[in-house]
């Protein structure tokens, strides 16, 4: 298909994922392999699932790979909320995420659905 780095999608999940792991680093020592590490993972693979579906062969097969980073997109937001709810993020820093991840996740849709249905 194409260079991963070339496609908006792949660009706002990068930098959501570098915003995430800024977030996360202030999260308590406690939550190191809880929610920590679940947004981080939440995050990092979206964009990575991005990149790896777009070297694959076919339409079809890039769209998997897409799906699966929509998900990934939509795990994160409920991580976040959560964060937030248990007192780890203030209010405006997880709207900042939560704007960022619903951008990404928004021209990651717009990306699937522009590469027609699945045959």
């Amino acid at each position: 298909m194409a260079n991963y780095q070339q496609f908006a999608a792949w660009r706002l999940c990068h930098d959501l994922t570098l915003h995430v792991y800024r977030a996360t680093e202030s999260f308590p020592k406690h939550e190191m392999y809880g929610l920590t590490s679940q947004s981080r993972r939440a995050a990092i693979s979206a964009g990575a699932n991005l990149a790896e579906g777009s070297m694959k062969k076919g339409r079809n097969e890039f769209k998997r790979f897409l799906d699966i980073s929509i998900g990934s997109l939509a795990e994160l937001s409920y991580l976040l909320l959560c964060a937030k709810d248990l007192g780890f993020l203030p209010e405006p820093q997880w709207k900042d995420l939560e704007d960022r991840r619903d951008h990404a996740a928004a021209v990651t849709w717009s990306l699937y659905k522009s590469l027609g249905p699945r045959s």
